[in-house]
């Protein structure tokens, strides 16, 4: 444990707008390379190493498995997975979990860890799993919420998880805690004999010094094969009335402890020092019925840390396995806080004590996976993460198992600036079948003056395969002049969603002295892909033009996504800053701030209404309804972990009940659990009725699909919403709400009525659903228009530009979406209509090349399924059968695929 850090003073796994490896140049003697050109004297003061330079600019290298082919990675994936057996197919599900994160959709993520659980049959992976959901949906986070408390479902529940076998019941049920937590550890314990008389009479004695307890042989006998023996066989003691047990290690309160098990076959009357002595005693005389008993009792008395560290050493030492796992499944649901325990980590990285944990089945790639990623989060270059890799990797056995701890073990040396080392992890990487970390091994030769060398790695690569946006983007570091624009360029064309080519280009027009063309350089990515280190980089350009408010606007919202980032190559905290920026900006009163956000979000400007709340929140962070207006906020900025963090500070901070169910039903809500969330509408509307209960009851029940009678009840609950108190930003949402459904139920002007009463409280995105009001209504024209008005209005709206091409002719729909992909290239319609034309027109190839541009950077269920649908309808099976497996892997229960795939399958089977 030499060198582990107890606490590191920052624990961010941020992204630097520059290269974390050169964290301070001006420190360095590269002040020179840090520019002041036409920067004025104020700005100067907020910069303190200058503007960036392209010198200092590099990518970071992703530390998941990246497949070069991800269609064909998740049809493996989804093959093996319906053929495998039931042992291995949790396993396999934390494959797919690997292979998936690099697409960064965290439900997607959950959906893969929750399988994972559903298919685990053994104690140690049901704890792993269980602690892994919860730190995923940060349950560490709950004010009033121990690590062993129960969220009520199997899920997640601690004592479920120590219950061995897989059971066919869902994990999305409720558990059992609410029983005798004995039973809840082991429901397979008899609890049989608690009748029995203890005034039975005895007919044998142990002696133990001078003392004598009395017991019954027969039950003595009864508790394994070597007392049997003792006592009723040739053995001289089965002749005698009283047997010395002086030298068995036992004390008298421990024998009498046995003799009284013995009649009643209970544990739970001794104190914990006790029930460790029968632990003992039952382990030298084979008493695996008594052992158990023990075992399952003594983890349901771990409930700390500290308990945890008392008992696991007993636990190892008697070979407990379900003691073992109840103190690991504390260590486990204290995550991130127990990596900063020293005692604890022993535990993990001290070869002895892993040597240990193997021996019962506790030391897996599954528990190393989880303690390593939790590690890196926390601080990339800690030893903490080292350790734990070190044994990520001495639990691998699988080539992709092997393949992810040497490229993550490479990852953390890189960041370390231990370049050799990271070499060597990159290349044991690459020869375990992982082509991307080839990137890595050019990044190190790069680090280590070989810069022709990483270039003609590179070249290699993108001759090998078929290019992709990484590897482009990984060369343009090692080429010169034109060479690297161009690979800058190509890299973007192939993969729109990488920002360092934005982030280059943009510095390289700070250079040439152009600050405006570098913002909006950078604007091209932050209007589709929020993200601290672009956030950060445009703050620094609006401080070089002296535009304040501005960049104090950026530096807010990249605080809402991560608070403790750090400015400046980490020399600097975002606090700070702010602090700094504050005093050149005009300061507003709480009336004038609540109008601000009321005219970012009528226009759509959802980064200047995060900075608003965020404004708003330093001067009471205690306000409930604001964290959870920013919640709302970044959902709608596909933020999910960061909204999730501000859905739960609105729960911690509330003072009054019926809103904390409020909150508690929105986090249920996302995390799929809906009838509960609906109870906790339910339960709050009962202690107060108030706008958001009928609105969270309202959204839940319009999540599935609507029977009339489901509409109706819907309706009613939005307009309950709309007689309670709240302000114009929220009932304008609720009325758009309720003119979509009124919509659906075929109610047009009722629909208009609310439409229109939300435009009239400036609720701007009601212009999307009149025009669809229009549309059903023949009123082609005046639904562009309708459409028209929000674009124009909507600071963001690559969304409008696509609806509106629903109300136009085919080129002007063209060109809409064409605009739409230019704002936004992740969504995913324009390029599935462009397809769509070009097939009706027989343009097949060219119908498969616009969505396999699209499908390389994001494979994308709905994407797969059409070009699959293409494929079979030119008789091309294999491919066909290769995206349907790829869409699958996605959502297996997708309805319209699952059709295709099994038509696809038996065209194929017909034609052999």
């Amino acid at each position: 444990m030499h060198g582990f850090k107890l606490f590191d003073r920052f624990k961010s796994t941020q992204v630097h707008a520059l290269s974390p490896q050169d964290s301070n140049p001006c420190s360095r003697g590269k002040l020179s390379k840090c520019k002041f050109t036409n920067i004025g004297s104020v700005a100067q003061a907020l910069l303190p190493c200058g503007l960036p330079t392209t010198e200092l600019l590099e990518p970071s290298i992703d530390s998941y498995l990246k497949p070069v082919d991800y269609v064909e990675s998740l049809a493996e994936i989804y093959r093996r997975l319906n053929t495998c057996s039931q042992t291995y197919k949790s396993l396999l599900c934390i494959e797919q979990f690997s292979i998936l994160r690099g697409l960064g959709d965290p439900k997607l993520l959950r959906r893969c860890l929750c399988a994972a659980r559903q298919y685990a049959i053994d104690v140690h992976s049901k704890v792993v799993l269980s602690a892994w959901l919860r730190y995923e949906r940060r349950g560490d986070e709950f004010i009033g919420v121990s690590s062993k408390d129960c969220s009520g479902y199997i899920l997640e529940c601690p004592m479920a998880a120590l219950v061995s076998g897989f059971h066919s019941n869902s994990i999305y049920d409720h558990c059992q805690c609410g029983q005798d937590n004995l039973e809840a550890v082991d429901n397979q314990i008899l609890m049989g004999n608690e009748g029995s008389s203890l005034e039975e009479d005895s007919d044998v004695s142990f002696c133990i010094g001078d003392e004598l307890v009395r017991c019954v042989r027969f039950k003595i006998a009864s508790l394994s094969s070597p007392f049997r023996a003792m006592l009723y066989g040739s053995f001289v003691e089965s002749r005698r009335d009283k047997i010395d047990f002086s030298k068995v290690g036992i004390s008298v309160k421990g024998m009498r402890a046995v003799q009284v098990y013995s009649r009643t076959r209970r544990v739970d009357l001794f104190c914990p020092e006790i029930v460790l002595e029968l632990l003992s005693f039952a382990n030298r005389f084979c008493c695996e019925e008594l052992k158990s008993v023990c075992d399952a009792h003594l983890a349901s008395l771990v409930c700390g840390i500290e308990d945890a560290l008392i008992l696991i050493d007993h636990g190892l030492e008697e070979r407990a396995n379900l003691l073992v796992a109840s103190c690991l499944q504390v260590f486990l649901r204290e995550l991130p806080n127990s990596l900063y325990n020293h005692k604890v980590m022993s535990v993990f990285c001290n070869s002895e004590a892993r040597e240990r944990l193997a021996m019962l089945g506790h030391a897996s790639f599954l528990l190393y996976y989880f303690l390593s990623q939790v590690a890196m989060e926390e601080n990339m270059a800690s030893n903490a993460a080292v350790m734990l890799l070190e044994g990520l990797e001495e639990f691998a056995t699988e080539k992709w198992q092997k393949a992810l701890a040497l490229h993550q073990l490479g990852c953390i040396m890189l960041e370390r600036k231990e370049y050799k080392g990271a070499q060597f992890y990159f290349e044991a990487a690459v020869k375990e079948g992982h082509v991307y970390s080839l990137a890595g091994v050019a990044r190190t030769k790069y680090k280590q003056g070989q810069q022709y060398s990483a270039f003609r790695l590179m070249n290699s690569l993108i001759f090998k395969y078929k290019p992709v946006g990484w590897m482009y983007q990984e060369r343009s570091l090692y080429g010169v002049g034109q060479e690297k624009i161009m690979d800058l360029n190509t890299a973007t064309e192939l993969d729109p969603t990488l920002s360092f080519p934005y982030k280059f280009r943009a510095v390289m027009k700070v250079e040439e002295k152009q600050i405006r063309a570098a913002i909006t350089e950078i604007d091209k990515i932050i209007s589709f892909k929020l993200s601290p280190d672009c956030l950060e980089l445009r703050a620094w350009f609006f401080i070089a033009l002296e535009d304040f408010e501005s960049a104090l606007r950026d530096i807010r919202a990249l605080l809402t996504l991560e608070p403790k980032y750090m400015m400046f190559h980490g020399r600097v905290s975002g606090d700070h800053l702010v602090e700094l920026l504050s005093h050149r900006v005009r300061q507003w009163s709480l009336a004038d701030s609540w109008m601000q956000l009321y005219d970012h979000w009528s226009s759509v400007d959802d980064i200047g209404s995060l900075a608003v709340i965020h404004q708003m929140l330093s001067n009471d962070p205690a306000k409930s309804l604001l964290w959870f207006r920013q919640s709302l906020l970044l959902l709608r900025l596909n933020c999910q972990k960061a909204a999730m963090r501000c859905l739960r500070l609105a729960r911690n901070h509330t003072s009054s009940m019926h809103e904390r169910l409020i909150y508690e039903g929105w986090l249920l809500f996302d995390s799929g659990h809906r009838e509960e969330a609906l109870s906790r509408a339910e339960k709050s509307i009962s202690i107060q009725r108030s706008f958001e209960a009928f609105f969270l009851m309202a959204y839940t029940l319009a999540d599935t699909n609507l029977d009339p009678e489901s509409s109706s009840t819907v309706i009613q609950l939005l307009e309950e919403a709309l007689r309670c108190p709240s302000d114009g930003l929220r009932k304008g949402q609720a009325l758009n709400n309720l003119g979509s459904i009124y919509v659906d139920c075929g109610k047009l002007d009722q629909a208009a009525d609310c439409y229109m009463n939300a435009l009239n409280i400036k609720h701007t995105r009601a212009h999307q659903g009149l025009a669809r009001v229009y549309h059903l209504k023949n009123q082609r024209k005046a639904a562009f228009d309708e459409m028209t008005k929000l674009i124009e209005k909507a600071h963001s709206s690559a969304s409008a530009y696509e609806k509106r091409s629903e109300y136009c002719d085919r080129e002007k729909a063209k060109d809409d979406l064409n605009m739409a992909t230019q704002l936004d290239p992740l969504r995913t319609y324009p390029y599935r209509y462009r397809a769509a034309v070009l097939m009706d027109d027989q343009k097949e190839t060219e119908a498969l090349e616009e969505l396999t541009k699209a499908i390389a950077f994001k494979p994308e269920l709905q994407m797969l399924h059409l070009r699959a649908a293409f494929y079979e309808s030119m008789g091309d099976k294999t491919s066909a059968l290769q995206d349907c497996e790829a869409a699958l892997c996605l959502d297996q229960n997708h309805t319209d695929t699952l059709d295709l795939y099994n038509r696809t399958q038996d065209q194929a089977t017909r034609s052999i």
